[in-house]
């Protein structure tokens, strides 16, 4: 469903197109019988618009992520398709919506194909493995007596060899013994096979950060697996970010204000893009484990400290912001300059001003 206003906010037509490639080139060509097509709103821009928003972009329009109609509204003017329309364009027309869609067609959006199977693959084996091990405990004592004394590979390894030597034995009636085998055999080797997924997913990964960012792997403590997080956060248009403080605000580091009279408080940011979030609290304490100049800075935080505050993660994340290697890495980037004024202006605790 579309909807076209003019500059006044007058509707001018509303109409209903399929979600095809065909249905985009005629929702274009019927928009701009009404003149110059500038900006669209649309909604879900990361999910069932996607497709549309980069056909938008690809002609030169300037594309909009619109949210859902507000409640109070849809509770007076009701709820359809055409009034939902009609809403995203007004959101866009007076200036409500101002996040510019993600462009999805770069390397960040390859990054963001591969990084759930990746996830997925690494659940689904730490379930197998569970199994396994759920498995060897209600097994008989001798063949948990032979399989007590392995680590994690060899165990693998020596399971998947009952699955081949199970196939190899003659029909029968089957005992509990030889049940348990083939069960340990049949997880071993989805374990491999997982195994194996995951590492063919890392190497593609790493690949592509390095060929379109390698300074990210430059920096202490960022690897791989954290910088495609970082990437797929910013993704392929860091222009969206209008400030350093954006995007603090989108890896959920900056501070939200929580002020009461007289009294001044900051809290914890509990929103953003928690993986993001994530990929930084691993960098700051990967950084407190290894880097000289992390670990100078909070020995002098310490000291600096009011007597009786409490640590947290918070006053740890102000490490990452100040160290040189962080700033100079990214001074020519506002994409990614923007968590360091965040991270130093976080507070030690939520309840410490």
């Amino acid at each position: 469903m579309a909807a076209v206003l003019s500059a006044t906010g007058a509707v001018l037509a509303t109409d209903e197109f399929p979600a095809t490639a065909a249905g985009y080139r005629d929702l274009l060509k019927w928009a701009r019988k009404s003149g110059v097509v500038r900006r669209a709103g649309v909604e879900g821009t990361g999910s069932y618009g996607a497709a549309l928003s980069r056909y938008l972009l690809a002609q030169g329009v300037d594309v909009l992520d619109v949210n859902w109609m507000d409640r109070a509204d849809r509770r007076r003017r009701g709820k359809s398709d055409p009034l939902d329309a009609q809403n995203a364009a007004r959101a866009v027309l007076s200036g409500r919506a101002r996040a510019r869609a993600k462009a999805g067609d770069g390397p960040v959006q390859v990054a963001r194909m591969y990084k759930p199977t990746k996830v997925s693959a690494v659940k689904a084996r730490t379930q197998a493995i569970n199994q396994l091990k759920a498995v060897l405990i209600t097994a008989e004592p001798a063949l948990r007596e032979e399989l007590a004394h392995l680590g994690n590979a060899e165990l693998f390894r020596t399971c998947a060899r009952f699955a081949d030597a199970s196939s190899q034995e003659e029909g029968g009636e089957e005992s509990v013994l030889q049940a348990t085998r083939v069960t340990l055999g049949l997880l071993a080797h989805r374990i491999g096979q997982l195994s194996e997924q995951i590492r063919e997913v890392d190497v593609r990964l790493a690949r592509l950060v390095k060929c379109h960012a390698p300074q990210l792997l430059d920096v202490v403590g960022v690897g791989p697996d954290t910088a495609v997080a970082l990437l797929i956060t910013v993704e392929d248009n860091p222009e969206r970010l209008d400030s350093e403080a954006s995007f603090a605000a989108l890896c959920g580091v900056s501070p939200v204000e929580r002020s009461s009279g007289r009294r001044q408080y900051r809290r914890l940011n509990c929103g953003g893009d928690r993986q993001a979030n994530a990929a930084l609290h691993r960098i700051v304490f990967t950084r407190l484990r290894v880097d000289p100049r992390t670990q100078d800075y909070t020995s002098a935080g310490s000291k600096r400290a009011r007597p009786g505050a409490k640590s947290s993660v918070a006053s740890n994340a102000t490490l990452l912001g100040r160290s040189s290697t962080w700033s100079n890495s990214y001074s020519q980037d506002p994409a990614y300059r923007g968590c360091r004024d965040g991270w130093r202006r976080a507070p030690p605790t939520g309840r410490h001003p």
